[in-house]
This record gives C-alpha cells, structure tokens and sequence, in this order.
C-alpha cells in the first residue's frame, strides 16, 4: 500500500516539449500517432493534480549550441546514422527553437518551469532538487518522454536521493517503441517506483 500526502507531492513532467511532441518541428519526435493521445492522457492527469493543489514542474531539455550535445561521443557518433532513432541530434532543442517550447494543452498559469537540461538525468546541472526542496516535495510523480532515457535516469535519481518516486503510466512513452517502453515500466516497478494508472494516483491521493 502507498500513502500519497497531496501537500508533499510534486509532479515533475519531463521533456513534454515540441521538440519531441509536436510531429511538424519535432527533432527527436514520438511516433506521431502516438503524440495526441499521450498529450490528451497527459493533459487530463495534469487538470485533475491542479485541481488537488499538486505543483506541476515542467523540466525542459536546452542546449546554447550544439557542441554542448556533440560532448557526448555517443550522441556525436550517432547524430549522422540513419539506423538510429536519434539521429540529428546535434539539432535537438537548440536555445530560441520552437522544441523548447512546452506543449500548450500541458501547461497552465501558475505551473513551473526548470530549463537548461542537458542529460538524461533531471537533476543534472538544473535547478529541479533546489526547487523541489522548496516545494517540500517527498513524493515524485513523474511523466513524459522518454520513459526508456529521462523519465528512466529521474526516477532512478530520485529514488537515489530518497524521493517516493511514482510513474504516471499512463502520461509517459518513448521514442523508442512499445517494447522498450514496456520494459523500461516493468524495470522502474521492480527497482525504483510505483507505475500507477492516471485513476489509481487520484484515488491515492484523495484517500
């Protein structure tokens, strides 16, 4: 049994920018007959948090140049391969492009905004912790993309660091297809979290 305090809750929803979501500029995008139903999910969870109080914060992947992502000799070596579902990387979310721009339905006055993410882990180089320990946050609610890369490295981070870490199943996927996504939900329920449907996050918290 999981006991969730609304008052000690934060969402963090993790790249839900147009640079993955938004088919016409995406960069590294989800498959497009993926985006509307993951934003419409998304979207709805994220109203019904609001509605409790819960503080949403959006953290955004953002790069000043492409050299920041051309650091990572993976990320360099693959940005030319047509084999990779990553490929153009060195072009993903460059400061001032419309991929940096969060996905409208998803955002609302008053939510919260971390930029200047440069890895996979959320808590890299931002200022998310910081934020979160003025929100007095324990528990992570976590959504977005990609559940096999960011929302994974976050929720391992944040169990490292002592946060009750839960998966929005339902507000999450990945670029990298069902399979993958699937495992990446299966390996964050055994090792780091609870992987809860959109109606079993309500419940608890309203309990």
């Amino acid at each position: 049994m999981i006991a969730l305090d609304p008052h000690r809750t934060v969402l963090v929803a993790i790249d839900m920018h147009r640079g993955h979501l938004d088919p016409a500029v995406a960069t590294l995008p989800l498959s497009p007959e993926r985006c509307a139903p993951l934003i419409e999910r998304a979207a709805r969870l994220f109203r019904e948090l609001r509605a409790l109080g819960i503080p949403i914060i959006h953290v955004v992947t953002e790069y000043r140049e492409s050299g920041e992502i051309a650091a990572n000799p993976f990320w360099e070596a693959i940005h030319n391969d047509p084999e990779k579902a990553r490929k153009g990387i060195l072009q993903h979310n460059l400061a001032g492009s419309t991929g940096t721009e969060i996905i409208p339905a998803l955002w609302a006055p008053g939510d919260l905004r971390v930029g200047g993410k440069k890895r996979y882990n959320c808590f890299q180089a931002t200022g998310l912790e910081f934020l979160l320990h003025r929100l007095n946050a324990e528990t992570l609610i976590l959504a977005g993309i990609n559940t096999t890369t960011c929302v994974l490295n976050t929720a391992f981070e944040a169990t490292n660091r002592d946060f009750r870490v839960v998966i929005a199943a339902e507000a999450v996927d990945s670029m990298d297809g069902e399979e993958m996504h699937r495992f990446a939900l299966q390996l964050m329920s055994a090792a780091m979290g609870w992987v809860l449907s959109d109606d079993e996050v309500l419940r608890y918290l309203r309990k």
